[in-house]
Protein backbone atom coordinates (compact mmCIF):
# COMPACT_ATOMS: atom_id res chain seq x y z
CA UNK A 1 0.00 0.00 0.00
CA UNK A 2 1.24 3.51 -0.82
CA UNK A 3 1.57 5.77 2.23
CA UNK A 4 1.94 9.55 2.54
CA UNK A 5 3.75 10.11 5.85
CA UNK A 6 3.61 13.17 8.13
CA UNK A 7 6.22 13.22 10.92
CA UNK A 8 5.68 15.52 13.88
CA UNK A 9 7.93 17.64 16.08
CA UNK A 10 8.93 16.72 19.61
CA UNK A 11 12.70 16.72 19.99
CA UNK A 12 14.24 13.38 20.95
CA UNK A 13 10.85 11.66 20.85
CA UNK A 14 11.29 11.99 17.08
CA UNK A 15 13.49 8.90 17.16
CA UNK A 16 10.16 7.07 17.32
CA UNK A 17 9.63 8.09 13.67
CA UNK A 18 12.41 5.67 12.73
CA UNK A 19 10.52 2.80 14.33
CA UNK A 20 7.32 3.80 12.52
CA UNK A 21 9.14 3.77 9.18
CA UNK A 22 10.72 0.40 10.02
CA UNK A 23 7.30 -1.09 10.76
CA UNK A 24 5.75 0.28 7.58
CA UNK A 25 8.52 -1.09 5.37
CA UNK A 26 8.57 -4.42 7.21
CA UNK A 27 4.88 -4.84 6.33
CA UNK A 28 5.55 -4.14 2.68
CA UNK A 29 4.05 -0.63 2.52
CA UNK A 30 5.65 2.01 0.29
CA UNK A 31 6.19 5.56 1.52
CA UNK A 32 5.52 7.75 -1.52
CA UNK A 33 5.73 11.20 0.12
CA UNK A 34 6.92 12.54 3.46
CA UNK A 35 6.66 15.83 5.33
CA UNK A 36 8.16 16.76 8.67
CA UNK A 37 8.49 19.45 11.30
CA UNK A 38 11.59 19.78 13.46
CA UNK A 39 12.88 16.27 14.32
CA UNK A 40 10.30 14.93 11.88
CA UNK A 41 12.08 16.80 9.09
CA UNK A 42 15.41 15.21 10.06
CA UNK A 43 14.08 11.65 10.01
CA UNK A 44 11.82 12.25 7.01
CA UNK A 45 14.54 13.87 4.92
CA UNK A 46 17.03 11.15 5.71
CA UNK A 47 14.52 8.46 4.77
CA UNK A 48 13.67 10.22 1.51
CA UNK A 49 17.41 10.37 0.74
CA UNK A 50 17.94 6.71 1.57
CA UNK A 51 20.29 7.62 4.45
CA UNK A 52 18.20 6.67 7.46
CA UNK A 53 20.05 3.42 8.20
CA UNK A 54 23.52 5.00 8.75
CA UNK A 55 21.89 7.78 10.79
CA UNK A 56 20.16 5.19 12.96
CA UNK A 57 23.43 3.30 13.44
CA UNK A 58 25.09 6.54 14.60
CA UNK A 59 22.42 7.81 17.02
CA UNK A 60 22.03 4.41 18.68
CA UNK A 61 25.64 4.71 19.87
CA UNK A 62 25.24 8.18 21.40
CA UNK A 63 25.69 8.50 25.16
CA UNK A 64 24.77 11.53 27.25
CA UNK A 65 28.36 12.69 27.06
CA UNK A 66 28.37 12.31 23.26
CA UNK A 67 25.25 14.47 23.06
CA UNK A 68 26.94 17.11 25.20
CA UNK A 69 30.00 17.14 22.95
CA UNK A 70 27.81 17.70 19.89
CA UNK A 71 26.39 20.87 21.37
CA UNK A 72 27.98 24.12 20.23
CA UNK A 73 27.20 27.04 22.56
CA UNK A 74 25.93 30.20 20.90
CA UNK A 75 27.80 32.65 23.10
CA UNK A 76 26.24 35.69 21.45
CA UNK A 77 23.28 34.19 19.60
CA UNK A 78 19.52 34.21 20.31
CA UNK A 79 19.58 30.66 21.64
CA UNK A 80 21.73 28.38 23.74
CA UNK A 81 23.19 26.33 20.87
CA UNK A 82 23.90 26.87 17.17
CA UNK A 83 23.17 23.30 16.11
CA UNK A 84 26.02 23.29 13.58
CA UNK A 85 27.85 20.20 14.84
CA UNK A 86 24.76 18.02 14.67
CA UNK A 87 23.77 19.34 11.25
CA UNK A 88 27.33 18.95 9.94
CA UNK A 89 27.11 15.24 10.77
CA UNK A 90 23.69 14.96 9.10
CA UNK A 91 24.95 16.91 6.08
CA UNK A 92 27.83 14.44 5.71
CA UNK A 93 25.31 11.63 5.38
CA UNK A 94 23.24 13.58 2.84
CA UNK A 95 26.28 14.40 0.67
CA UNK A 96 24.83 17.67 -0.63
CA UNK A 97 21.62 16.20 -2.07
CA UNK A 98 18.81 18.63 -2.91
CA UNK A 99 15.10 18.13 -2.34
CA UNK A 100 14.51 18.05 -6.11
CA UNK A 101 16.89 15.09 -6.42
CA UNK A 102 15.17 12.94 -3.81
CA UNK A 103 13.41 9.80 -5.06
CA UNK A 104 10.56 10.53 -2.59
CA UNK A 105 8.79 13.94 -2.50
CA UNK A 106 9.79 15.70 0.73
CA UNK A 107 8.64 18.83 2.55
CA UNK A 108 10.38 20.35 5.58
CA UNK A 109 8.24 22.81 7.54
CA UNK A 110 9.67 25.83 9.35
CA UNK A 111 8.08 28.89 10.98
CA UNK A 112 8.68 32.45 9.81
CA UNK A 113 8.77 34.38 13.09
CA UNK A 114 8.68 37.73 11.28
CA UNK A 115 5.50 37.06 9.31
CA UNK A 116 4.01 34.52 11.77
CA UNK A 117 3.39 31.91 9.09
CA UNK A 118 4.60 28.51 7.91
CA UNK A 119 7.35 28.06 5.35
CA UNK A 120 7.42 24.86 3.30
CA UNK A 121 10.78 23.82 1.87
CA UNK A 122 10.17 21.74 -1.25
CA UNK A 123 13.34 22.58 -3.16
CA UNK A 124 16.95 23.41 -2.35
CA UNK A 125 19.40 21.80 0.06
CA UNK A 126 17.88 19.05 2.19
CA UNK A 127 20.30 19.72 5.06
CA UNK A 128 19.59 23.46 5.09
CA UNK A 129 15.83 22.87 5.02
CA UNK A 130 16.23 20.58 8.02
CA UNK A 131 18.25 23.18 9.92
CA UNK A 132 15.59 25.81 9.35
CA UNK A 133 12.97 23.41 10.69
CA UNK A 134 14.69 22.46 13.99
CA UNK A 135 15.11 25.86 15.66
CA UNK A 136 13.50 25.01 19.03
CA UNK A 137 12.87 28.41 20.69
CA UNK A 138 15.44 29.35 23.34
CA UNK A 139 17.44 26.15 22.64
CA UNK A 140 18.67 26.29 19.03
CA UNK A 141 19.18 29.63 17.35
CA UNK A 142 16.81 30.56 14.52
CA UNK A 143 18.26 31.15 11.04
CA UNK A 144 17.82 33.94 8.51
CA UNK A 145 16.92 33.25 4.88
CA UNK A 146 15.77 35.84 2.33
CA UNK A 147 14.83 38.24 5.11
CA UNK A 148 12.86 35.63 7.03
CA UNK A 149 13.66 34.68 10.62
CA UNK A 150 13.05 30.92 10.58
CA UNK A 151 12.48 28.71 13.63
CA UNK A 152 11.00 25.34 14.56
CA UNK A 153 8.23 24.12 12.26
CA UNK A 154 6.38 22.71 15.25
CA UNK A 155 5.53 26.20 16.48
CA UNK A 156 2.70 26.47 13.96
CA UNK A 157 2.41 22.96 12.51
CA UNK A 158 3.52 20.19 14.89
CA UNK A 159 2.28 17.41 12.58
CA UNK A 160 2.37 18.68 8.97
CA UNK A 161 -0.36 16.76 7.15
CA UNK A 162 -1.24 19.74 4.93
CA UNK A 163 1.78 19.43 2.58
CA UNK A 164 0.63 15.90 1.74
CA UNK A 165 -2.86 16.89 0.61
CA UNK A 166 -3.31 15.88 -3.00
CA UNK A 167 -0.50 13.33 -2.88
CA UNK A 168 -1.40 10.24 -4.97
CA UNK A 169 -1.33 7.75 -2.10
CA UNK A 170 -3.69 5.10 -0.74
CA UNK A 171 -3.75 6.73 2.67
CA UNK A 172 -2.07 9.31 4.89
CA UNK A 173 -0.40 8.27 8.15
CA UNK A 174 0.61 10.92 10.70
CA UNK A 175 2.87 10.52 13.72
CA UNK A 176 2.22 12.86 16.64
CA UNK A 177 4.75 13.13 19.46
CA UNK A 178 2.27 15.03 21.66
CA UNK A 179 0.04 12.13 22.63
CA UNK A 180 -1.69 11.74 26.01
CA UNK A 181 0.63 11.12 28.93
CA UNK A 182 1.40 7.54 29.81
CA UNK A 183 1.56 7.35 33.60
CA UNK A 184 3.63 4.16 33.41
CA UNK A 185 6.41 5.82 31.41
CA UNK A 186 9.17 7.63 33.26
CA UNK A 187 10.42 10.98 32.04
CA UNK A 188 13.80 10.30 33.59
CA UNK A 189 16.68 9.25 31.35
CA UNK A 190 18.67 6.10 31.93
CA UNK A 191 21.32 6.83 34.57
CA UNK A 192 24.85 6.88 33.21
CA UNK A 193 28.25 7.93 34.48
CA UNK A 194 29.94 10.79 32.61
CA UNK A 195 33.28 12.53 32.83
CA UNK A 196 32.55 15.28 35.34
CA UNK A 197 35.77 17.08 34.50
CA UNK A 198 34.87 17.59 30.87
CA UNK A 199 31.29 18.47 31.69
CA UNK A 200 32.37 20.88 34.40
CA UNK A 201 34.69 22.68 32.00
CA UNK A 202 32.01 23.01 29.32
CA UNK A 203 29.38 24.11 31.80
CA UNK A 204 31.73 26.61 33.38
CA UNK A 205 32.54 28.24 30.07
CA UNK A 206 28.88 28.42 29.09
CA UNK A 207 27.79 29.95 32.36
CA UNK A 208 30.59 32.46 32.20
CA UNK A 209 29.18 34.09 29.09
CA UNK A 210 25.45 33.40 29.27
CA UNK A 211 23.68 36.07 31.31
CA UNK A 212 19.95 35.54 30.94
CA UNK A 213 18.07 33.59 33.60
CA UNK A 214 16.39 31.48 30.94
CA UNK A 215 19.69 30.43 29.37
CA UNK A 216 21.21 29.60 32.75
CA UNK A 217 18.13 27.54 33.53
CA UNK A 218 18.47 25.52 30.32
CA UNK A 219 22.13 24.83 31.02
CA UNK A 220 21.34 23.78 34.56
CA UNK A 221 18.67 21.47 33.22
CA UNK A 222 21.13 19.86 30.80
CA UNK A 223 23.66 19.35 33.57
CA UNK A 224 21.00 17.78 35.80
CA UNK A 225 20.29 15.12 33.16
CA UNK A 226 23.68 13.60 33.90
CA UNK A 227 23.00 13.11 37.58
CA UNK A 228 21.59 9.80 38.73
CA UNK A 229 18.14 10.04 40.24
CA UNK A 230 18.45 10.28 44.02
CA UNK A 231 16.35 7.96 46.19
CA UNK A 232 13.25 9.66 47.46
CA UNK A 233 13.58 12.61 45.10
CA UNK A 234 10.13 13.81 43.99
CA UNK A 235 9.49 13.77 40.27
CA UNK A 236 7.01 15.60 38.09
CA UNK A 237 4.37 13.13 36.95
CA UNK A 238 1.19 13.54 34.96
CA UNK A 239 -1.93 13.96 37.07
CA UNK A 240 -5.63 14.10 36.32
CA UNK A 241 -6.81 17.67 35.76
CA UNK A 242 -9.41 19.07 38.10
CA UNK A 243 -12.86 18.95 36.57
CA UNK A 244 -15.52 21.67 36.72
CA UNK A 245 -17.21 19.83 39.58
CA UNK A 246 -14.05 19.76 41.65
CA UNK A 247 -14.20 22.46 44.37
CA UNK A 248 -10.41 22.87 44.13
CA UNK A 249 -10.56 23.63 40.41
CA UNK A 250 -11.32 27.33 40.88
CA UNK A 251 -10.61 27.93 44.54
CA UNK A 252 -7.71 30.36 44.95
CA UNK A 253 -5.68 30.74 48.14
CA UNK A 254 -6.34 33.65 50.48
CA UNK A 255 -2.67 34.70 50.47
CA UNK A 256 0.56 34.00 48.61
CA UNK A 257 1.80 31.93 51.53
CA UNK A 258 -0.93 29.35 50.93
CA UNK A 259 0.39 28.23 47.54
CA UNK A 260 1.95 24.78 47.61
CA UNK A 261 5.73 24.53 47.39
CA UNK A 262 7.13 24.14 43.90
CA UNK A 263 8.52 20.67 43.05
CA UNK A 264 12.12 20.29 44.16
CA UNK A 265 14.50 20.61 41.24
CA UNK A 266 12.06 22.46 38.96
CA UNK A 267 14.06 24.72 36.64
CA UNK A 268 13.28 27.44 34.15
CA UNK A 269 13.99 25.12 31.24
CA UNK A 270 11.59 22.51 32.67
CA UNK A 271 8.83 25.11 32.52
CA UNK A 272 9.87 26.14 28.98
CA UNK A 273 9.86 22.51 27.80
CA UNK A 274 6.48 21.74 29.38
CA UNK A 275 5.04 24.96 27.97
CA UNK A 276 6.16 24.00 24.46
CA UNK A 277 4.74 20.49 24.86
CA UNK A 278 1.41 21.83 26.12
CA UNK A 279 1.14 24.38 23.31
CA UNK A 280 2.06 21.84 20.64
CA UNK A 281 -0.49 19.34 21.97
CA UNK A 282 -3.26 21.94 21.65
CA UNK A 283 -2.17 23.08 18.18
CA UNK A 284 -1.89 19.45 17.07
CA UNK A 285 -5.49 18.75 18.05
CA UNK A 286 -6.73 21.72 16.03
CA UNK A 287 -4.57 20.91 13.00
CA UNK A 288 -5.58 17.25 13.08
CA UNK A 289 -9.25 18.28 13.17
CA UNK A 290 -8.74 20.50 10.11
CA UNK A 291 -6.68 17.95 8.13
CA UNK A 292 -7.25 14.52 9.67
CA UNK A 293 -4.96 11.69 8.54
CA UNK A 294 -6.32 8.26 7.75
CA UNK A 295 -4.16 6.73 10.50
CA UNK A 296 -2.73 8.52 13.52
CA UNK A 297 0.16 7.10 15.52
CA UNK A 298 0.59 8.84 18.87
CA UNK A 299 3.66 8.82 21.11
CA UNK A 300 3.06 10.04 24.66
CA UNK A 301 4.53 13.40 25.59
CA UNK A 302 6.14 11.90 28.66
CA UNK A 303 7.71 8.98 26.77
CA UNK A 304 10.90 11.05 26.84
CA UNK A 305 12.03 14.60 27.37
CA UNK A 306 12.53 16.83 24.35
CA UNK A 307 16.28 16.62 25.06
CA UNK A 308 16.78 12.87 25.67
CA UNK A 309 18.83 12.38 22.51
CA UNK A 310 20.83 9.53 24.08
CA UNK A 311 17.79 7.20 24.18
CA UNK A 312 17.57 6.34 20.47
CA UNK A 313 17.23 2.55 20.72
CA UNK A 314 14.47 2.73 23.31
CA UNK A 315 12.46 5.34 21.40
CA UNK A 316 12.87 3.62 18.02
CA UNK A 317 11.44 0.46 19.59
CA UNK A 318 8.56 2.50 21.04
CA UNK A 319 7.76 3.93 17.61
CA UNK A 320 7.74 0.46 16.10
CA UNK A 321 5.37 -0.74 18.83
CA UNK A 322 2.98 2.20 18.41
CA UNK A 323 2.96 1.85 14.63
CA UNK A 324 2.26 -1.89 14.84
CA UNK A 325 -0.73 -1.28 17.11
CA UNK A 326 -2.15 1.44 14.86
CA UNK A 327 -1.66 -0.61 11.69
CA UNK A 328 -3.16 -3.72 13.27
CA UNK A 329 -6.22 -1.71 14.30
CA UNK A 330 -6.55 -0.41 10.73
CA UNK A 331 -6.21 -3.93 9.34
CA UNK A 332 -2.97 -3.18 7.56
Amino acid sequence: MQIALALGSGGARGYAHIGVIDELTARGHEIVAVSGSSMGSIVGGLHAAGKLEPYCTWVETLTQRDVWMLLDPAFSGPGVFWGRRVMDRVAELLEGVTIEELPIPFTAVATDLTASREVWFQRGSVAMAMRASIGIPSVFTPVMLHGRLLADGGILNPVPVDPLLGTPADLTLAVSLSGPHNSRTSQQPVSETADSGVLGEITGRLRGVMESEQVRGVLDWWQSRFASEQPGEPRLEASDPAGPGDPDATASPRSLEEFDALPRGLRTSDVVSKTLDTTQALITRFRMAASPPDILVEVAQNAASTFDFHRASELIALGREKAAAALDEAGL
